[in-house]
């Protein structure tokens, strides 16, 4: 079996079967609504948060207190991020009409979590893309 280890704040260290990795399969319909409408309040700085799943299904975005955002990046201070079992990965906007992950984008996807979505300008339901920790892009059913 494939296992990817995380270490967490403090030494702890999380190991995660690539099982669990391919679970995630779909998204809440509100929470995409949530995260198209946070990426299109925040431009043209980028948004950025922390994916959360129940089960299969990407359920919530956790905002990190002092994220910092401009019109070129955002960063996460993962260290603020709560142990938290369903933490799966990251959200981001672009401020332009690319959904495509930047170097930089597939550094902290290799780094931290398994699903990551992109949501680009003009921030609808056709203008974002979900990855999974290697870059590739993964297609999440909206549900709901």
């Amino acid at each position: 079996m494939d296992e990817r280890t995380c270490q967490l704040r403090n030494g702890i260290r999380l190991v995660v079967s690539a099982d669990w990795m391919k679970r995630i399969s779909r998204i809440d319909r509100e929470t995409l609504k949530f995260i198209l409408g946070a990426s299109r309040s925040s431009h043209p700085n980028e948004f950025a948060g922390v994916l959360r799943a129940a089960g299969d299904m990407v359920k919530e975005v956790l905002i990190l207190p002092g994220t910092l955002s401009s019109d070129e990046s955002a960063v996460l201070r993962l260290r603020m991020l709560p142990i938290d079992p369903s933490a799966c990965g990251t959200v981001h906007s672009h401020p332009s009409t690319s959904a495509s992950p930047s170097g930089e984008d597939l550094v902290m996807f290799a780094k931290f979590g398994y699903i990551h979505i992109i949501a680009a300008s003009p921030y609808d339901e056709r203008s974002w893309k979900a990855y999974n920790h290697r870059g590739e892009e993964v297609i999440l059913e909206v549900v709901g």
